[in-house]
Formats: C-alpha cells, structure tokens, sequence
C-alpha cells in the first residue's frame, strides 16, 4: 500500500475507541450479571471463567495447535514449554485436591484403548490441518475466522456422533482407568513433564528463546483460570462435551429418537438434553471462550476484518471434513487438547500422557497434508 493510500484510511477517534470499548466491557459485565441473577451464582462465575479464557487465549495470542506447530516446523519451544509449566502449575493444586477431595471434586479421567489413541492421532493431525484444536476453533470462530466459522459447526455434529456410537468403540479394548493421586502421584507428574520438556529444549534449534514472557505470563493465567474452573465446576475445563451436546440438543428439537445410543440415552445425558445450556458447565465455558475471543477481537482496530481465504473447492471440502473428524475422534479420545492433554495430565490420569504421544505424532501428519488438500491460500 502507497504513503498516500495509508493517509487516507481513516484514524478511529479516540472518543469512539473508548466508547466502544466500554461497551464491550458493560456486554461482558450484563452477560456474567445476568446468568449469575436467572440461572445461578456458580453459572456466572463459570461464564466469567470462561470469559476470562477466551480474552486469555485471543489476546495473548496463545493457544495449543500453533506452538505444536512452531515446534516441529521451526524448533521453536517456547509455546510448547509455556504448555507444559502450566500444566505443572494446575498439578501442583489440582491432584492434592482431587486426593483429598475425592467426593467433591472430579479429574479428567478415562481409560486408554484403542479407540482413544487412534482418536487422539486423528485429533492432532487435524488440528493441524485446521490451525485450531477445540479451544482453538472456539476462539478463532469468535475473532472472526472464516474457516473456523465453517469447520465449528461440523465439529459439533462431530462431537455429537461421535459420542452416540462411543460405547461400541470403547468395547474394542480399553485398559481400566489409571490415575496419578496424593504426593507420589503429584512427583511423577512434575518429573513427567520436566523430562518432556528437558527433551523440547533439547530439541531446540540454537539461538531460540526457551520460554518467551509473554508465553510464561500467559501460563500462569491460564493456570489459576484452570484452577478456578475446577474449584467452581468441580471438574476440570473441557470443550468437547459442551460442542456434542449443542449437536444433540438441535437434533433432539428434530425429535430423532436418541434411544439407540448408550451415550445420550444415559439419564445424565437425557438431563442435560431437556436441560438449558446456560446449566451445563462445559457449554458455558465454550460460550464463553467464543464470546471472549470476540471482545478481543472487537476491541483491536480492524480485529473483526478477516476476509475469506482464496481457496479451492477441494479446500473448503477438506474443512468441513477436517471439522466434522475434529469432533468425532475428539470424543473418541475423552478430549481435546484441553479435556485430555492439559486436563487430564494435569489431574493425574494416565490416559492425558498417551493422549499427548498419539496427537503429537498425528500432528507431523497433519502439517503434511495441510498443503496436499490446498489449504494454504493461492497467491
């Protein structure tokens, strides 16, 4: 762009940025004010966490695929260690919790089979290919990103029908649930992810910043929310169920008989169904991530402005596809980066260290056929 085009885009007054801005903030405020007033005080604090996660994740530019990403691509570990420490830093409140408030507070727990491995590889190669995980697309929708806009809502009829036929994939074969508790449990985690993150640093290419400060402030951030968000919900932060369970709530409107799946025939399942969503933890979280990313991106000049990628049909095909296989392996594998990988590993099951193995090496698949299904834009 020229000087003289440069000096005719008009500069936003500062009035208007900051009576903007204010509105934001006031949306955000009724938001919280209004479910914690109709639906119930630890609903507005959850959607307030929520909230919080999304500006956390959008405004601080941090997040889960893109640091994974920077690690196998560029050597870059910075992302990757950020990851990791806050991991450490929920461990290190939430197994003692979990060990001694075993009736009141719930891990991220699920078995290790062969449905979650093979989920959790197909999970990280197509997070890959989209540039998002499942908080991922969550904030990047939220910001005004066409292709997450595109692949959100298939990765909750993903969510969804992957949940339904779940029971018939857990049956292949699946070892019992496997948990890390009390102080023991608490050292192997640290020394756990300590080793993984010797390895990461090993691994990187010289010269690069082993942990970045903006990456370690928002670690930190992300740990306490997390903390919260058990505290609060009691259970940790996940994404996925709250995406399924949107899907399930449309087609159950539709009056399709869900009695055939074990899943969403489970009267726990059957409650939230009939249940309104600002009642279930995890989809307030989700809005709140969407909404969240949305104020950040509302806030920058030009943060909304995202235009629609030059790409083939083969691409557009690939996205949808791509989203509705985030969702389905995603219930295959309890979780998404956040519901397995930080949850899990951070509550103390086993199954968010296997989760980790398998997605990571999905990965270096992922970011190969990212430009075979033409989805990096024409020039």
């Amino acid at each position: 762009m020229t000087q003289a085009a440069v000096s005719d885009v008009p500069a936003e007054r500062p009035a208007s940025v900051g009576f903007r801005r204010g509105v934001l903030i006031l949306a955000g405020l009724v938001m919280i004010g209004l479910v914690a007033l109709f639906v119930g005080a630890r609903y507005g604090l959850l959607l307030a966490v929520g909230l919080g996660l999304g500006v956390l994740l959008e405004g601080m530019r941090f997040g889960f695929a893109g640091p994974w990403r920077a690690m196998i691509l560029r050597r870059e570990p910075s992302g990757l260690v950020a990851q990791l420490l806050s991991i450490a830093l929920v461990a290190i409140v939430a197994i003692p919790l979990l060990t001694s408030h075993a009736g009141e507070l719930v891990g991220a727990e699920a078995p290790i089979g062969f449905a979650m491995v093979g989920g959790a590889f197909v999970f990280g190669a197509c997070m890959q290919i989209l540039l998002g995980c499942g908080s991922g697309t969550l904030v990047n929708a939220g910001s005004g990103n066409p292709v997450a806009l595109v692949a959100l809502p298939f990765f909750a009829i993903g969510s969804f029908a992957g949940a339904y036929g779940l029971i018939w994939w857990t049956n292949l074969g699946a070892l019992p649930i496997l948990q890390f508790r009390g102080v023991t449990g608490l050292v192997i985690t640290l020394v756990l992810l300590a080793l993984v993150a010797g390895v990461t640093l090993w691994r990187a290419a010289p010269g690069t910043v082993w942990l970045s400060r903006r990456h370690a402030l928002a670690a930190v951030i992300l740990a306490g929310l997390a903390i919260l968000y058990l505290a609060v919900a009691g259970q940790p932060w996940g994404v996925v169920y709250g995406l399924g369970l949107w899907a399930a709530k449309v087609v159950n409107v539709f009056g399709v008989d869900l009695s055939g799946s074990a899943f969403w025939s489970a009267p726990g399942s059957v409650a939230r169904l009939h249940a309104s969503l600002l009642t279930d933890y995890t989809s307030l979280s989700d809005i709140g991530l969407i909404a969240g990313a949305f104020g950040v991106a509302a806030w920058r000049r030009g943060g909304l402005d995202a235009k629609l990628p030059n790409y083939r049909a083969r691409a557009w095909v690939a996205t949808i596809i791509t989203g509705f296989l985030l969702g389905y392996s995603s219930r295959l594998a309890f979780g998404c980066n956040v519901g397995a990988f930080f949850s899990g590993i951070s509550t103390g099951s086993l199954h968010g260290w296997a989760w980790f193995v398998a997605a990571f090496a999905g990965a270096f698949v992922g970011i190969r056929l990212r430009p075979i299904l033409g989805l990096e834009a024409r020039t």
